[in-house]
């Protein structure tokens, strides 16, 4: 048990690294299992969580260049993960929507068992609990849904 404020927000965050490193490689197994990149999966979140997106801002969310988010987009696209629609209020532009057909079919099964787990360990505590993991979790994210680096 730590003994001190210091030493329960140090264990904390190597708890919570741990834990991310952890998703992170059970993402990349999960692509790799679907025939996709590495980076492929975050780009899958950032669809999901924002909706569709213009490859421009796909490319602001992950700092990569365009070229490699055409690359991505492509991939996606190839295994039915995702289309490219023109932009309702930019003809010039596309969107890049997230397809829950293919996403339910193919993704969806693969993070059952990791999902049934944190289910398992959020009921395990109190409503005051989960409030309190839920108001961290989004202090961490920031106000933009972005971890801040």
């Amino acid at each position: 048990m730590t003994s001190s404020r210091e030493e329960l927000a140090a264990e904390i965050q190597q708890r919570l690294v741990r834990f991310i490193a952890d998703v992170v490689l059970f993402n990349h197994a999960v692509s790799a299992k679907v025939g996709l990149g590495a980076s492929d999966s975050q780009f899958m979140t950032l669809l999901q969580t924002y909706g569709p997106l213009t490859p421009r801002q796909l490319a602001e969310h992950t700092g990569l260049t365009s070229g490699t988010v055409t690359g991505v987009i492509d991939r996606l696209e190839s295994h039915g993960f995702v289309t490219r629609r023109p932009d309702p209020g930019d003809r010039r532009k596309v969107v890049v929507t997230p397809s829950v057909e293919a996403i339910q079919a193919k993704l969806v099964p693969l993070y059952t068992e990791q999902g049934q787990h944190i289910q398992s360990v959020l009921a395990t505590r109190s409503e005051a609990e989960l409030r309190v993991i839920s108001a961290f979790l989004a202090d961490s994210i920031g106000a933009d849904g972005v971890a801040e680096s």
